[in-house]
């Protein structure tokens, strides 16, 4: 097989040709010729080459996708759904259609079943605005200790709304849910469970399968915040058979300012409206208002009509590269920055589980994880200090917070290098 270089969609049409093994496939990835793809990886940031180690707070978006937000703007740009000229059914048209792509990629029944949202925290909270109406004093719902801040402080409000009690899945020091100690939490009262599939800070991926089972089986439903597993993995929501799912297309290539919420149908009919306005009707009187089917019963409003499109776009632009492909590298850049970090003396890492992404959180022993932090950006490298919305794990740690360096397929080990020398000139600095 002939080997060459290829951009990330043309790569996607050569593998349609020809039937190739993953270790082929793997190595017709070419890190340089998919950077190409990222206009922002070619700036420096104080003279210095952008080293961009964020990606779990937001990732990079390729030409791919800038070029289709400017298309839409430059050529469809109309509401949707309601309008009987052109420009609008073709803007309607784009925007079923990326639905339609979002559905298939994750594995959804009904293309009705993707609610189209401002992004993963959206989702949340209108699911648990739902539950509003559907909990009662004495009912349980079950949160695990790695949560990001959205997927705590929606469940709390909604504890204080209507009594019912809010129980935690403890941790370990691997940064590892105590799966035993989730069984004791599960009783006939359990109602809602709720988790990351993987930590936004740790990088752990959780054992959802084994969660989902098991709370089905006292008949509670499963809402699983996928924002920092869909980079990485492509979840089959079917198989996975869990009852909502929510994500964001800024972290998968995407824009930002919309993301996904699946519910399974009978669930999506049983809660209640979100928010009133616009298209979520179906007609309105003074005396009564009737709401509109699914999906459009929990769109209210006119949306993000491009980011949706582009959303489409982005989600396309991943999966010609391929998901196996991008884990297999990732995991590549994760097992190589561990090793060379932990060649560092006095560093920590935080988050040791077998099972994880490509997320690195540590601490330099007796410094301020801001202060690492403000002397790499000076070196043009980019992470996140700080608690990352996750306060409670840095409480188990009893730590203020933690560097943290994401990855992304379009990472490189040279770069992984430069923020191993930038670690040690930080640490010469401030030891």
């Amino acid at each position: 097989m002939k080997l060459i270089p290829l951009s990330a969609v043309a790569l996607c049409e050569e593998l349609q040709q020809m039937p190739q093994s993953g270790l082929e496939i793997f190595a017709m990835f070419n890190v340089n010729d998919i950077r190409k793809d990222f206009p922002i990886l070619s700036r420096k940031v104080n003279g210095k080459p952008l080293v961009y180690f964020d990606n779990a707070a937001t990732s990079q978006t390729p030409q791919q996708v800038i070029d289709a937000i400017v298309d839409y703007y430059s050529n469809y740009n109309a509401n949707i759904h309601r309008g009987v000229h052109t420009l609008s059914q073709e803007a309607t048209d784009l925007y079923e259609a990326a639905r339609k792509k979002i559905q298939t990629h994750f594995n959804a029944k009904f293309s009705h079943e993707i609610i189209l949202t401002s992004g993963t925290t959206h989702g949340i909270n209108l699911i648990a605005n739902g539950f509003s109406s559907l909990l009662k004093k004495d009912d349980e719902i079950i949160v695990s200790a790695l949560e990001h801040h959205s997927n705590i402080v929606p469940w709390q409000m909604l504890c204080e709304r209507t009594g019912a009690t809010l129980k935690v899945i403890p941790m370990n020091e691997q940064g590892e849910l105590v799966m035993p100690e989730f069984d004791k939490l599960l009783t006939s009262n359990t109602k809602l469970v709720f988790l990351n599939h993987i930590s936004n800070a740790l990088g752990t991926i959780n054992p959802i399968e084994y969660i989902i089972e098991k709370a089905h089986a006292v008949d509670a439903a499963v809402l699983i915040d996928g924002a920092q597993a869909t980079p990485h993995i492509k979840p089959d929501l079917q198989a996975l058979d869990v009852d909502f799912y929510v994500a964001s297309a800024h972290k998968m290539c995407g824009p930002t300012g919309v993301g996904m919420l699946y519910g399974k149908e009978k669930w999506l009919k049983k809660l209640p409206p979100y928010q009133g306005g616009g298209e979520m009707i179906a007609e309105v009187t003074f005396e009564k208002t009737t709401y509109a089917d699914l999906p459009h019963k929990f769109e209210a409003g006119t949306p993000n009509i491009a980011g949706g499109i582009v959303f489409g776009a982005a989600i396309d632009y991943m999966n010609s590269i391929g998901f196996d492909t991008i884990a297999t590298y990732e995991n590549e850049l994760l097992e190589y920055a561990t090793a060379q970090l932990l060649s560092i003396d006095g560093l920590k890492i935080y988050g040791t589980s077998k099972t994880k992404t490509s997320v690195i959180s540590f601490n330099l022993e007796g410094i301020h994880p801001y202060d690492v932090g403000a002397i790499l950006d000076k070196l043009g490298i980019a992470v996140r200090t700080g608690h990352h919305c996750a306060q409670p794990i840095m409480d188990f740690y009893k730590i203020p917070g933690t560097i943290r360096a994401s990855f992304a397929f379009y990472n490189t080990k040279e770069e992984i290098d430069a923020l191993v020398e930038g670690v040690k000139k930080a640490k010469m600095m401030l030891a």
